[in-house]
């Protein structure tokens, strides 16, 4: 009976029964592809090759999973960028402490060539690598059957360096791959001495390091005084009296020096004016904890340009002389960045600041016409406060407005403000500059119209990171340059760029 009226059913309700064995279909392949996912998951969860460990595992955006579980393509040259900077802050670091109990570093499968002793070819094999203190904390220690498994003073150095391993770490100097004329690498430092007074501080080395009168070093120092004028000093040292240390931030160009002793710079300097005048200056700078940016490189070809920040907020102490003029300071706000790359036809968009409680950078850097992939857009925004790094955010543009007159080169302009807004998924900040100082100088050969512009001023930023309302002002140092059009106007920023 029951199939006469199913049969029955059928036949009547033509639409009405489609309809229904549709709806039955849809319902039986959606289950079928949850248990399916389920039963993968539960294979993946028990594969002994699959990276892993611990409740949590991080990895990069976009890394495929499969492939990373077979060897394929797309996983054999995993790895996660500045992984010690994200251990130690984004994910390990104080900002977490409530919520992350451990972290634990891991290699896994890493394919090696080994060549041991009389063979002719290298063998391939599979190797990886744990810190055995994290592994542990983590619930994924190992059973060690005999010998013992501890941590070596590498894998401490790693997770938590000392103070001196960790300044070694981000800031050295480097050797370049090839003699470069247009190569250059400085220590820069910015003093705020006063209210209306502040330093500029160059240890530089440049040209083709390595062959023999063809590279040297310079110290570059701009004062801006309490009145309002600028004074220049420089020194000019030949290679002989040049030596930097590729382990360590230490310079020394002749008399002028740079050291990095516990995460202190001790700095000297002694240079001439163009109008015969005196420097001579002895600081200690401090950087604040954690206050910090990691090293990063753009490479294409022959073009490389190197940044790394190691006190995004730092305090200074020590003597400033400028001619008979001393001053002593104490715990002087100060920052200190060190660059290092080839700058033919390079320019940037760059700036700090510091608030009340947020510490800011900003940058991108421009490279060569025609070199793919050295255009800095979009640009990065980093956010920084007592806990460390607290966001990283991107924007396409600076939006400049307005002209002041700008001193050391007659004619040159700056913006009188400018505003960026950057983003990251949900999160969204904007930073509006209003410009109070601006010191121009020509840059490239006689005659070249472009002028790069050094400015101070304050700032004032507001938006929401990871869910919580940010607002925060104070001032800061700000970096572009200036290309004046075929009918005399002012372009901020790359030569025929859309700012």
């Amino acid at each position: 009976m029951l199939w006469i009226l199913a049969f029955r059913h059928l036949v009547v309700r033509k639409r009405r029964a489609a309809f229904l064995l549709l709806g039955f279909a849809l319902g039986v392949g959606v289950m079928i592809v949850l248990l399916s996912v389920g039963e993968a998951m539960v294979a993946q969860s028990r594969d002994a090759e699959l990276v892993g460990g611990g409740e949590v595992t991080v990895l990069p955006q976009g890394i495929d999973l499969e492939a990373m579980r077979t060897g394929g393509v797309g996983g054999q040259f995993f790895g996660i960028e500045r992984a010690r900077f994200v251990v130690r802050q984004l994910v390990g670091g104080p900002r977490q402490a409530d919520v992350v109990r451990a972290v634990s570093p891991a290699i896994e499968g890493k394919m090696l060539y080994l060549r041991h002793r009389g063979a002719a070819v290298p063998v391939p094999v599979r190797a990886g690598a744990e810190v055995p203190s994290r592994a542990r904390a983590s619930g994924a220690g190992l059973d060690v059957v005999a010998g013992r498994w501890e941590d070596t003073p590498g894998d401490s150095a790693w997770i938590a360096p000392t103070t001196q391993q960790l300044y070694d770490e981000l800031d050295r100097f480097h050797r370049p791959l090839r003699p470069d004329s247009t190569w250059g690498e400085w220590h820069y430092f910015n003093v705020v001495s006063g209210p209306e007074e502040w330093w500029y501080l160059t240890w530089l080395v440049g040209g083709r390091v390595g062959e023999p009168g063809r590279w040297g070093g310079q110290l570059l120092v701009t004062h801006r005084r309490p009145d309002g004028r600028y004074e220049r000093f420089t020194a000019n040292v030949p290679d002989a009296q040049v030596a930097f240390d590729t382990a360590r931030a230490d310079l020394t160009l002749g008399p002028n020096t740079v050291r990095q002793r516990d995460g202190v710079y001790r700095l000297h300097a002694d240079a001439r004016g163009a109008e015969g005048g005196r420097v001579r200056l002895d600081l200690a700078v401090t950087p604040l904890p954690r206050r910090y940016f990691p090293p990063v490189e753009l490479r294409e070809d022959a073009f490389l340009s190197g940044y790394v920040v190691p006190a995004l907020a730092a305090r200074a102490t020590g003597t400033l002389c400028a001619g008979a003029r001393c001053s002593r300071v104490r715990d002087a706000p100060a920052y200190h960045d060190h660059n290092w790359g080839v700058w033919r036809d390079v320019t940037w968009e760059w700036g700090q600041g510091r608030g009340t409680a947020l510490s800011l950078l900003y940058g991108g850097v421009y490279g060569p016409a025609g070199v793919e992939g050295t255009t800095a857009a979009p640009f990065f925004i980093a956010l920084v406060d007592s806990l460390g790094m607290r966001q990283v955010l991107r924007f396409r543009t600076i939006r400049y407005e307005g002209a002041r007159p700008a001193k050391g080169v007659p004619g040159v302009v700056a913006p009188e403000r400018f505003t960026l807004v950057a983003v990251r998924e949900a999160d969204s900040v904007r930073l509006d500059v209003r410009v109070s100082e601006a010191l121009a100088s020509r840059t490239g050969a006689a005659g070249f119209e472009r002028a790069f512009v050094q400015m101070r001023g304050r700032f004032a930023i507001g938006g929401r990171v990871a869910g919580t309302a940010v607002a925060d002002t104070g001032s800061g140092f700000f970096e572009t340059y200036v290309t004046p059009d075929s009918a005399g106007q002012a372009t901020f920023g790359r030569r025929n760029s859309s700012h």
